[in-house]
């Protein structure tokens, strides 16, 4: 496991068009279609991470919550599957079924999507306005394996409450830290 912190991530930025096959269903799923009305949050995750396990169930908490508001989630697994056999998509699927993944999880076969977000590691979390504009990239909350501070999602919940009621984001954005993506 390799510690990374996420690249920067220009705010205002548009989020990168993809089109993408849901591993629960095998449905394309497109950034057009499944975008909300009010926003997109976008997680770059993947089934083996301990920082991705360490936060899964906030991440479910989050999409529940803010769903009913108009934001529309949507995670995304990019890493390499012959090195990494446990992402495959069929056990992406297992995952998002166990743990009632409200959101579509995407798999990125090409890790073209990835490059194109810059994203680095995972989870690596980008919060995007009705207009796809990137407001938010950055840590879901301070909590890491191990350091006794519990998962809240205090840092994205106070950015997508902000951009709900139309005020700035944070000016510092934290980096997200986890595992690195696995590249092929």
């Amino acid at each position: 496991m390799a510690l990374t912190e996420s690249n920067s991530f220009q705010i205002g930025k548009i989020a990168p068009h993809f089109e993408l096959i849901n591993s629960v269903d095998n449905a394309l799923v497109s950034l057009d279609k499944a975008k909300g009305n009010n926003g997109t949050a976008i997680f770059f995750i993947c089934n083996h991470c301990p920082f991705v396990l360490h936060v899964n169930e906030e991440l479910v908490k989050l999409a529940n919550d803010y769903n009913q508001k108009g934001i529309s989630f949507i995670a995304i697994s990019s890493n390499d599957i012959e090195n990494y056999p446990q992402d495959r998509p069929e056990l992406m699927k297992e995952v998002a079924e166990k743990l009632h993944y409200p959101f579509p999880y995407l798999y990125d076969e090409s890790q073209q999507v990835a490059k194109e977000y810059d994203a680095a590691c995972t989870p690596d979390l980008y919060l995007f306005d009705a207009n796809l504009k990137a407001v938010y990239h950055g840590q879901l909350d301070s909590s890491r394996p191990g350091n006794g501070i519990p998962v809240t999602g205090k840092d994205f919940r106070n950015a997508l409450d902000a951009l709900l009621e139309n005020n700035s984001i944070l000016e510092i954005q934290k980096p997200s830290i986890g595992c690195n993506i696995k590249w092929k």
